[in-house]
């Protein structure tokens, strides 16, 4: 019997729009975006806007914005302004993590990126800096439930620095940050000894790690590479202090609204959406608000990381 020989690997199907391919070809200073936050995180138009707002926020800051996300079968780099609206209006758009991300290329479907899935393709793009709101983690009650986010596991073994106000509020925080920790991903509090908890500059907790300098973060990435140590860091960036909502006025609403999903048996995927839908009617819109100021924030210190590593 003939053994069979492997397959060939297929040509991986990435398309740069023409900003990123400009700055590639330039060496400049990239800060990749994901998409979820357009098709899943807010309505339209809002969320082209804001989707929008956050690229202008990292071009005045210095750097050159990649929004990515699976269009037909291809990764898109950079998505032009009639890519980014048709997104924002597009209907059963998949929302991608590591589990299904390649399956989606392989049928030529379209998907919006999550923390893990644009990881993944900013990686392959060769871009090192990804700015995004919060990173999943570990969600309340998994001790029993075992709903663990991919985002951590993708810290852990892909080589992208991750900008971010902290892990998501409604997650269980303190096992988070333990979750990392054993993963061995550096998580870096940017300008406070805290950890930040999302909307709140602060959530009780001592962040692992400080540093006030982008170019010492940028630093501290290539330092890895350096020691050959897989994977990324964690940036936690506290939302400005006039955009917070104190943790102490969230905590009461966040039980309230995960007792709501516990009643209605909402698991996996549909837990976090369900859970930030249930946040904006309960804080009267400021989470949206606060949610989209701390996005702007963690855009603009992610330029300036970059423009850091171009300059290392």
């Amino acid at each position: 019997m003939t053994q069979s020989q492997p397959l060939p690997p297929l040509p991986l199907p990435l398309r740069f729009g023409e900003e990123v391919a400009a700055a590639r070809a330039d060496n400049a200073p990239i800060v990749a975006l994901e998409s979820t936050i357009i098709t899943h995180g807010m309505p339209w138009p809002q969320n082209v806007e804001t989707a929008q707002a956050v690229e202008d926020a990292v071009r005045e800051a210095g750097a050159v914005p990649a929004t990515i996300a699976v269009l037909a079968g291809e990764i898109h780099v950079g998505l032009d302004d009639a890519r980014l609206r048709a997104l924002g209006q597009a209907r059963g758009v998949a929302k991608l993590s590591r589990a299904d991300l390649a399956a989606c290329i392989a049928q030529g479907g379209t998907g919006a990126t999550t923390v893990a899935a644009t990881m993944i393709c900013a990686a392959r793009a060769g871009i090192a800096v990804f700015a995004t709101g919060g990173i999943g983690g570990v969600h309340r009650g998994a001790e029993e439930s075992f709903d663990i986010s991919a985002d951590p596991h993708e810290l852990a073994q892909t080589a992208v620095t991750v900008v971010a106000a902290g892990a998501k509020a409604i997650l269980d925080l303190p096992k988070t940050l333990e979750v990392l920790e054993t993963l061995g991903v550096p998580v870096i509090s940017f300008g406070q000894d805290a950890f930040p908890a999302f909307w709140s500059r602060e959530s009780g907790l001592r962040a692992p790690l400080r540093m006030d300098d982008p170019a010492m973060i940028a630093a501290a990435h290539h330092m890895r590479a350096a020691l050959g140590l897989p994977g990324g860091q964690l940036i936690a960036n506290p939302i400005p202090v006039a955009d917070e909502i104190p943790s102490a006025d969230l905590a009461p609403l966040i039980a309230m609204a995960q007792a709501e999903a516990s009643a209605q048996g909402i698991m996996g995927k549909a837990v976090t959406p369900f859970l930030l839908d249930r946040l904006f009617s309960l804080t009267k819109g400021r989470s949206l608000s606060a949610n989209i100021a701390l996005v702007l924030n963690n855009a603009r210190l992610g330029a300036a990381i970059a423009k850091a590593m171009t300059k290392g």
